[in-house]
């Protein structure tokens, strides 16, 4: 297993968790795993961190989302803008899903979503999907492995 003291693997999984969330490819559950399993102490400091780089990331799609015109259109085959018309800002608790999350966060800054509600729901879905992953591995670790 490669070796890394605890504050690079906290600033590891902030860059990972951030690029996950943005258009770029990649994972950050990888990380998060090896994180808590190395340091179990850091449980928490870690899906704190995983959620910040996370929540932050998906800000950065908000903002780009903004940057293009506000311009209405009669029809849309957009998956994310249907979902975002239909449940609102609602729809922002399943940015963490593949795919559609990164869609979501541009389509709710093209929206003009109000900025302060979408970092709110950003943050509570990926946190969310943090603990869980956690969580779940936590329980595999103590269940399944030993």
């Amino acid at each position: 297993m490669f070796e890394f003291s605890s504050a690079a693997g906290l600033w590891g999984l902030f860059a990972a968790a951030f690029m996950a969330a943005t258009v770029l490819p990649g994972g950050s559950e990888v990380v998060l795993i090896a994180l808590i399993t190395k340091y179990p102490d850091l449980y928490w400091t870690a899906i704190a961190v995983a959620t910040l780089g996370n929540t932050l990331g998906g800000m950065t799609s908000y903002a780009l989302g903004r940057l293009v015109p506000n311009r209405v259109l009669k029809t849309t085959n957009s998956r994310a803008i249907n979902w975002l018309n239909k449940y609102g800002q609602w729809a922002l608790l399943m940015s963490w899903v593949p795919l559609i999350g990164d869609a979501l966060c541009v389509a709710a800054g093209w929206l003009r979503f109000n900025i302060w509600i979408s970092l709110a729901m950003l943050a509570v879905g990926k946190f969310i999907r943090y603990v869980a992953v956690a969580g779940g591995w936590a329980w595999f670790s103590a269940t399944v492995l030993n």
